[in-house]
């Protein structure tokens, strides 16, 4: 692993270059500077994505809307925090972080996640319908001590991405903002409904810089009370009036079903959040997952096509609009697939259990019981590493969701039991709901990948051979011993 002194120097080049890029695109003559700061982007990007250059090229040229998106996340944005976000998402997480995990995976033999989400508390002053944090009531938590030790431990493995889920996070602000002071090198996004933000905790997010934040919200105002309460709506747009103001950066997070699906993928909703500042959109098929969970909510075959075209058409190089927005069930292929069980991420509940993801409510193991790293290497985890992939269809990615014959499989295999607090669910019971939504998707999702990818096969190879791995450590070590030696003299 890279050493203290190369980290902190090539952590100050990657500072120095970010503000000069920052500076640049503040400038009077940042319209001609454009491929310069294309050129510095794409330095500080090559070795994580090598066509990074020409990639920012097609999308970032003169009059085009990301390149009005650029300037207004410049113009708009509070410097430090602008800075701390590029700088320990970019380069800590990204960079350095992909480097860590990959040689940390091939040393251990398990999965080393490059994103960590977990619940601070499972209490939340709101009761939304459809909700898969209440099954875990609303009494858990992790002490201040169990977060801090949750985040040193996975920095030291490469994780510097945090993202806080629960319950509402911020019933915990002042642990928070302590978490995020204390690991300054690490970036912290904040999945909340928004209701608990006020100036004075505005303040302290720009004093720390590295905390972002995904809102949750659901279509127009009527939609938005009528799944989490009377006056839901209206608390949002305060807050993204309030954090606008204050140059944070935000977006928001909308799970799409069948009653609202066409709504929140309106013109006049993306409107409505770029307006207020929003940039990005993250989407989530609805999951029937716990307590109240109803599978009739979920999206229609139809609905699912049409949320694969409308994301794609809304982020688009031309046409579309200017925000960034993810659709996590329907985006598979760009990551390869399904990402939990530690192979991109995991998620920690208030309890402390350790689950593949944020849907899928098993685990074998506990960070209050042990170290992160031997929860990494429970069995659930390692039959999610030794069963992927589930097939080479993207548009199919979830064991649960589209695969649900594979889920009990790997659950049973490694003896996993369900980490629901309230009314826990056997997941033959889980995947018998999900079963007919797979088989009614699997026709269309055959269909549709055969369009783009007439092989069959998916585009985005994530496999490598372990020996292929144990190379890239090596060198990756080599490199940075080297880097060492030159610091040194």
């Amino acid at each position: 692993m890279q050493s203290k002194i190369a980290h902190a120097a090539e952590r100050k080049a990657f500072g120095l270059a970010l503000d000069q890029i920052i500076r640049v695109g503040s400038g009077p003559d940042r319209e001609k500077n454009l491929g310069r700061l294309i050129d510095m982007a794409g330095k500080l990007l090559q070795d994580t994505a090598p066509g990074a250059t020409r990639g920012l090229r097609n999308g970032l040229y003169p009059g085009s809307k990301w390149e009005q998106f650029l300037w207004k996340v410049i113009d708009e944005t509070d410097r430090h925090v602008l800075k701390t976000t590029v700088l320990n998402g970019g380069y800590e997480a990204a960079f350095r972080g992909l480097r860590n995990t990959t040689a940390n995976a091939e040393k251990n033999q398990c999965n080393v996640p490059w994103i960590i989400l977990f619940d601070p508390t499972s209490a939340c002053n709101k009761h939304c319908v459809g909700c898969w944090a209440a099954d875990y009531g609303n009494m858990l938590n992790l002490t201040y001590d169990e977060m801090d030790r949750l985040v040193t431990e996975g920095s030291e493995l490469g994780c510097h991405l945090y993202m806080l889920t629960g319950g509402e996070p911020l019933v915990r602000k002042k642990d928070i903002l302590r978490l995020a002071e204390a690991h300054n090198d690490c970036l912290f996004n904040i999945f909340t409904n928004a209701s608990l933000i006020d100036q004075a905790f505005c303040d302290e997010v720009k004093r720390v810089g590295n905390i972002i934040f995904s809102v949750s919200l659901e279509g127009t105002q009527e939609s938005n009370d009528g799944r989490r309460g009377e006056g839901s709506y209206d608390e949002v747009m305060a807050a993204f009036e309030l954090m606008h103001n204050n140059g944070l950066l935000f977006g928001t997070s909308t799970a799409y079903t069948r009653v609202n699906t066409e709504e929140v993928s309106s013109d006049a909703y993306f409107d409505t959040i770029i307006e207020k500042g929003a940039r990005w959109a993250w989407y989530f098929h609805y999951m029937p997952v716990g307590e109240g969970a109803n599978a009739d909510l979920m999206p229609t075959v139809d609905q699912r096509e049409y949320m694969l075209h409308r994301i794609r058409e809304v982020r688009a190089v031309t046409g579309g609009k200017p925000i960034f927005a993810m659709d996590f069930q329907n985006d598979g292929e760009y990551v390869g697939g399904c990402i939990a069980g530690g192979r991109v991420f995991c998620h920690i509940n208030a309890r402390g259990d350790v689950e593949p993801c944020v849907f899928i409510h098993y685990s074998n193991a506990n960070i209050k019981e042990k170290p992160l790293l031997e929860c990494l290497k429970q069995p659930l985890f390692q039959s999610y590493r030794d069963h992927y992939p589930w097939n080479d269809n993207m548009l199919r990615p979830c064991p649960m969701l589209e695969n649900p014959e594979i889920l009990p499989r790997i659950v049973h295999a490694s003896d996993a039991t369900s980490t629901e607090y309230v009314t826990p669910e056997d997941v033959d019971h889980l995947c018998a709901r999900t079963t007919p939504y797979a088989q009614s998707w699997e026709k269309r999702a055959e269909e549709l990948w055969l369009e783009q990818h007439p092989t069959g096969k998916k585009v985005y190879e994530d496999e490598m051979s372990s020996e292929e791995i144990a190379l890239k450590a090596k060198l990756i070590a080599e490199h940075d011993a080297e880097e060492e030696k030159v610091l040194v003299k």
